[in-house]
């Protein structure tokens, strides 16, 4: 985490350094415009108001009879240093005494065409800004005025205001900065905490619970890894159930097995008719290890999603008739009465035969083990809008409402004698979900069970 927030606090750093580098250059440049366009304006309101009072009085008079006579006399409120220029460009007067022959600035050569001529360069090793305008006679341009100011005390107000600016943008970036630790470690922070549940979950503690503090991606990241604990810890109690439900489901065959292949062995086993007897439950048993290891296999993969629906057009009417054979002399020999009530123009199915023919002698089954001599089991067929409704009824001994919400579970067993291993019930939803229709279970104590399967008529590929 200690590489995070140096990352973190490094990028926004480089964003705040940057973002400030910009705005001060940005403020100095704006700085040091308004502190010369101010001078320009200074300058060229002087030299405007000094142009026009040549032109107004003293026009009528030559040049160079002005310099000689009128020397300072339409200049004198500036404190700038002054040049006359004729209009050959020549400097015919300079206010600091010095004429020099060298002409510096392209402001000269604007104000001999007409117009205001403003330069800013170096003249005798200083910095300064220059401003031309023309001066006529009878709208003639017979030479230009020049003011000259030094830039060096501009310079140095606009230095004084930059590194003003500087000590601000410093204490904007220690600020700034300052935050910007404290807006990492509000991401590191809780990085940190998820990590140190997550290394307790590692090694095997998943009680513990990642605590969620805002609902952003770090708290999505904390409900997944408590999610991914409780989903471990059901997995984990799956495999203890799945375990414990077929050690105890095989110890009961596998027992009767051994006993009466222990008593068959017995040098003093003489009776023929215990041998059948014997024989008879062996073959029984080991019929019904067959059948659990079939569910188990089935439940399998279910669970691992490896279980494909081979769909071919279902006659429904041939199964229903087939469940009906099939059931019908255990009806018989346990004296409870059973129907199959269908539609005579039952449509077909487009499912899979065995699977259909798997879920509905599972629950059948299950409705004949939890019934009584002189009940009765009813299996009806309904053709609706959308598929298919299936109903089988019972008037066994039903399911405790407080059962009645987790015989769906997997390995779930009931109080009942009759329960089994907990898987067949698990085995039927899955066939269902499978197929895309729905299986509900409706029940009262002492009265009865009612399954209700409802699927789809399910779609062909070249439809």
């Amino acid at each position: 985490m200690k590489g995070i927030r140096v990352r973190l606090t490094a990028n926004f750093m480089i964003v705040i350094i940057f973002t400030v580098a910009i705005l001060e250059m940005l403020l100095i440049y704006i700085v040091r415009q308004n502190y010369y366009s101010s001078l320009e304006g200074s300058l060229s309101n002087q030299i405007k108001i000094c142009t026009e009072m040549y032109t107004k009085y003293f026009s009528d008079t030559s040049l160079q009879d002005n310099v000689l006579y009128n020397v300072d006399a339409f200049w004198n409120q500036s404190n700038a240093e002054v040049q006359i220029v004729d209009k050959n460009g020549n400097i015919v007067m300079d206010s600091q005494g010095s004429i020099s022959q060298e002409m510096k600035g392209n402001d000269i050569e604007e104000a001999l065409t007409g117009k205001t001529g403003v330069w800013v360069g170096y003249l005798n090793g200083q910095k300064v800004m220059a401003v031309a305008n023309p001066l006529k006679s009878d709208n003639q341009i017979v030479g230009a005025l020049r003011f000259i100011a030094s830039l060096s005390a501009v310079d140095q107000d606009i230095v004084k205001t930059e590194e003003v600016f500087i000590l601000i943008g410093l204490f904007v970036i220690l600020i700034v900065g300052s935050i910007s630790i404290f807006l990492a470690n509000t991401i590191t922070v809780p990085l940190q905490e998820v990590t140190a549940v997550a290394q307790r979950m590692a090694a095997g503690n998943f009680q513990i619970k990642s605590r969620k503090t805002r609902d952003d991606e770090i708290g999505k990241l904390s409900d997944t890894l408590n999610y991914l604990a409780d989903e471990i810890v059901k997995k984990e109690q799956l495999k203890n159930d799945f375990i414990s439900s077929v050690s105890h489901e095989l110890r009961t065959p596998l027992t009767s097995i051994k006993g009466w292949a222990i008593t068959l062995q017995s040098e003093s086993f003489q009776q023929k008719e215990m041998l059948k007897d014997g024989l008879n439950i062996i073959s029984k048993e080991s019929e019904r290890l067959t059948q659990m290891v079939e569910e188990l296999l089935d439940f399998s993969k279910f669970v691992s999603g490896r279980i494909k629906l081979n769909a071919e057009d279902v006659n429904l009417v041939n199964l229903f008739e087939h469940l009906r054979k099939q059931l019908t002399p255990r009806a018989v020999r346990e004296n409870i009465d059973f129907t199959v009530d269908y539609p005579e123009n039952m449509p077909n199915i487009y499912s899979d035969a065995n699977r259909l023919k798997q879920l509905f002698i599972n629950i059948l089954d299950n409705a004949f083990n939890f019934n009584h001599p002189g009940g009765y089991v009813h299996f009806k067929a309904e053709v609706q809008e959308e598929g298919f409704k299936f109903t089988i009824s019972d008037n066994g001994c039903g399911i405790a409402a407080d059962e009645l919400p987790m015989v769906k579970e997997k390995f779930y067993k009931g109080k009942s004698s009759h329960s089994k291993n907990g898987i067949g019930l698990s085995i039927c939803e899955e066939i269902v979900n499978l197929m895309g229709g729905k299986l509900e279970i409706s029940s009262e104590l002492n009265k009865g069970t009612d399954v209700v399967i409802t699927l789809p008529k399910g779609e062909r590929p070249d439809a």
